[in-house]
């Protein structure tokens, strides 16, 4: 081997001074190394499973929130819709209340137009008996004639006339 140059205790040498070298860093150096790697390893894929857990997490609150959402919406619908039936139910009740008192006043009012029409109509009568006593009196103290039967007339619808304007 010395042909070649290489010098066989020297060689030997080397070859156990690097399998020591190999044993102390292998011991020393590789392991720390490799828990080193492989407690980042851990941490990355413990990151990766927090981020997984957190997004189905946030998606189930997410889906969580929007049922509540259309719950609310739903719920706002109806109560709407209950007060619009409320606001019409009101509405109808005071058109038939409304209704109710229009009638009322209208038979009242045609109440008070019927007495205050017989009571004209009895104003006019005893008027009428007066002026045909008057007439009848007058026409009782002379005979008649056309002549003072139109006078009589005349007079007579003259005091019905002065009569009626100091009323």
């Amino acid at each position: 081997m010395e042909a070649l140059g290489i010098n066989l205790p020297g060689l030997i040498t080397q070859l156990v001074s690097f399998a020591i070298l190999f044993a102390i860093l292998y011991k020393l150096l590789y392991k720390p190394i490799l828990g080193m790697l492989e407690q980042r390893t851990n941490r990355i894929q413990e990151s990766l499973e927090t981020a997984e857990r957190v997004s189905r997490e946030a998606a189930s609150q997410q889906e969580q929130m929007q049922q509540q959402i259309e719950a609310a919406r739903s719920e706002g619908q109806q109560l709407i819709a209950q007060a619009r039936e409320v606001a019409e139910r009101f509405r109808e009740e005071e058109l038939a209340k409304a209704r109710q008192d229009i009638e009322g006043e209208r038979t009242r009012a045609t109440a008070n137009i019927q007495r205050e029409r017989d009571a004209a109509i009895e104003d006019l009568r005893r008027e009428f008996a007066g002026l045909a006593i008057t007439a009848a009196e007058r026409v009782i103290e002379r005979s008649l004639d056309e002549s003072a039967h139109q006078d009589i007339i005349n007079r007579v619808l003259e005091e019905g006339r002065s009569q009626a304007s100091l009323n």
